[in-house]
């Protein structure tokens, strides 16, 4: 995206001058003669720098510093000062202004200021897009020894130099969010953000705030204009978790986004312009939820270029045992224990279970099996009862029970082991309140 300049200069060469010069350089300028009309243009449209004569008729330079200062404060501004006038770039410059270029100035000198403030722009969006980004480690870690899990690593690498939006779906706890930054990390955007967020997790008005930013004064709180994910993701990659979960309106935001590469920050009437790659996931049957007019059919085709079902661990067995492995040097060293792995009957039951809440479940078990286990090796003892368990009835030889039976069975266990605590229990199984009410209704 360019970066875009505005220009209020009220002497007609100067300001074609500055026009002319900025784009040569490739900017995105537009240019007004008085305060007024870039005030204007500044409420239809974003601008990333401004650069405005301190003296012109009507509204002043200074005037129209404090109006963008607390109108659209992400916005820099550089004042023009006539020779002399170096006191009023000071006072320009503690209401805000970045810099200032006094008459008569040469436009390399120019030039330089604005190139310089570019950069500082595009710094100050990747450290947002940093701190957002949890862990700010691009190393990942993909254990993929079964055939499953190497089919996709297949389809990853023969895509690599594609830029289309992806959908990826499976259960909960399957390692959705994981291959997306595989994805990323193997992608023509690898060196630019990643960024990620669950729909399911946020009211409808803090997810519209938090995907697509606000204006200040857009609601009660609202004290400062912020950006969004949307906008700060800009040439960059938005993993979007649980997408099936937004509202109406969101899809319909976000539809405009994917389609035309613009949104609207809450509260705001400027488009804002992005170029952002969308990495969607769920564990629900979108096909269903738009039969059911849940779910806009025109975004899933534009998300769904490309879908990648990740299969659940219980039918991903030769995984078990390495991501078992990779598990316990990830938490051994937090616990001071000296444990070298697993006896065979503990790894026995690992691999006969059928992990209703997938690999964020076996690292659940195997982070509380390194708290309790006091031997060299993880025994069965430090196991959770209720694998146990559906352990000996799944190899009962008078009755196999199917797999929906054991998931139920285990889900019944925990809540009754809690109480009756539905969403301490959702959360130690690894999966949404919904997905638990759904395998306990089941009949």
């Amino acid at each position: 995206m360019a970066f875009k300049i505005l220009i209020a200069e009220d002497e007609e060469i100067t300001l074609n001058n500055i026009l002319d010069t900025l784009q040569d350089e490739g900017y995105d300028v537009s240019g007004t003669k008085n305060g007024a009309d870039a005030l204007m243009k500044m409420e239809k449209e974003h601008f990333d720098l401004l650069i405005t004569d301190i003296k012109m008729p009507g509204l002043s330079g200074m005037e129209l510093l404090g109006k963008i200062k607390e109108k659209y404060p992400v916005t820099e501004v550089i004042i023009i000062t006539g020779f002399g006038s170096i006191g009023s770039a000071v006072e320009a410059m503690k209401k805000g202004a970045l810099d200032y270029i006094a008459k008569p100035f040469d436009l390399d000198e120019l030039t330089m200021k604005v190139r310089k403030i570019m950069d500082q722009s595009v710094l100050k969006k990747e450290h947002r897009a940093l701190k957002i980004y949890f862990g700010m480690n691009k190393k990942i870690t993909l254990i993929a020894k079964s055939e499953g899990m190497k089919k996709i690593l297949n389809t990853i690498e023969g895509i690599k130099d594609s830029d289309f939006n992806m959908l990826l779906t499976g259960e909960t706890g399957v390692g959705k969010s994981l291959i997306a930054k595989v994805v990323h990390s193997t992608s023509r955007r690898q060196e630019r953000p990643f960024l990620s967020i669950n729909c399911a997790t946020l009211t409808e008005d803090l997810l519209a705030s938090e995907l697509f930013g606000h204006e200040k004064g857009a609601f009660t709180g609202a004290i400062t204009a912020k950006q969004g994910l949307v906008e700060i993701a800009d040439t960059g990659i938005l993993f979007l978790d649980e997408i099936a979960e937004l509202t109406p309106n969101l899809q319909a935001k976000l539809l405009k986004v994917v389609e035309e590469g613009e949104f609207y920050r809450v509260g705001g009437t400027k488009p804002q312009k992005v170029d952002v790659r969308f990495i969607a996931a769920t564990n629900q049957n979108v096909k269903k939820l738009i039969s059911d007019g849940r779910f806009r059919e025109d975004l899933y085709y534009r998300m769904n270029i490309m879908e990648i079902f990740i299969p659940p661990l219980r039918e991903r067995q030769d995984d078990i045992k390495p991501l078992s492995a990779f598990f316990l040097q990830k938490h051994l060293p937090k616990s001071n224990k000296k444990i070298m792995g697993f006896s065979d009957e503990a790894m026995e039951i690992l691999l006969h279970y059928s992990f209703p809440g997938n690999v964020r479940e076996l690292e659940n078990i195997i982070e509380r099996a390194i708290i309790i286990e006091k031997s060299p090796v993880i025994t069965p003892e430090s196991l959770p009862r209720g694998i146990r368990v559906l352990e000996i009835a799944t190899i009962d030889p008078d009755r196999i029970k199917t797999v929906d039976e054991l998931v139920k069975e285990y889900a019944e266990q925990v809540v009754k082991m809690l109480g009756g605590n539905r969403t301490r229990a959702s959360e130690l199984l690894g999966m949404s309140r919904t997905s638990l009410w759904k395998i306990l209704k089941e009949e």
